[in-house]
């Protein structure tokens, strides 16, 4: 199974080559695009998990690429290549929101390791996460429903899903807004004012039935965040 789908933008066919052929060669699966409108296009409607951009191509420049990514899809990490090595087109590059900047000529081992980098700093991702028993209700996380005692069935949404997943995947431990919002959300929280995440957790209190005023499957820790309750059974049926 690969372990991402990477993007390579790219108008040197020669370059385009050999980044796809060391990221094949490591596992990853790759999409390619000669200039900067078909890797634009590409980004906005193929399913990638990271984008290598060069910055001078025809049709459309790389800076106006990443742009339009930034609005389209701002939680898509995006990598810079150039061969300009100035300071003032690094900053640029980053200033408009690109993750990591890598000046050619470069070595496909330092290009595979600012991948894996910006990957490890991604949100969490949805992945197969099985069943579990938590308080006496099933959560099946692969089909996003729990069923209560009763036997009710409750249907979640994907994101509340995957908010579940994750506290499922830390239980015990005390999770804060400011994680959730970056791991789950894929956002930077540093001066962000929401309360997407409490709405989310009061909504899957309700699906639960996880009394808010005294929740037992949910807990709220005062000025820290979000734990969900020990008692958890990983593989349970739903």
């Amino acid at each position: 199974m690969a372990i991402a789908r990477v993007l390579v933008v790219e108008d040197d066919s020669a370059i385009r080559r050999g980044l796809c052929d060391a990221l094949r060669f490591s596992n990853y699966d790759t999409v390619e695009a000669a200039d900067g409108r078909s890797g634009l296009d590409a980004a906005l409607t193929t399913e990638v998990d990271l984008v290598l951009l060069d910055i001078l191509m025809p049709r459309l420049d790389g800076m106006a690429v990443l742009r339009e990514l930034r609005n389209a899809r701002p939680g898509l990490p995006v990598i810079m290549l150039t061969a300009k090595g100035e300071e003032q087109d690094r900053v640029r590059g980053l200033r408009e929101g690109a993750d990591d900047y890598v000046v050619k000529p470069f070595s496909a081992s330092e290009l595979l390791a600012r991948v894996e980098a910006v990957l490890r700093r991604l949100p969490e991702r949805p992945r197969n996460t099985g069943k579990a028993v938590v308080s006496g209700r099933s959560i099946d996380l692969d089909r996003q429903e729990v069923t209560h005692e009763d036997g009710l069935r409750c249907v979640l949404s994907e994101r509340e899903a995957q908010t579940l997943g994750y506290l499922v995947r830390n239980r015990g431990r005390i999770i804060t807004r400011e994680e959730l919002l970056s791991r789950v959300w894929g956002l930077d929280p540093r001066g962000m004012h929401t309360r997407t995440v409490d709405m989310t957790i009061a909504r899957l209190r309700e699906l639960l039935r996880d009394d808010p005023s005294s929740p037992a499957v949910i807990i709220t820790v005062r000025g820290k965040g979000y734990m969900l309750a020990e008692d958890i059974e990983e593989g349970g049926t739903a």
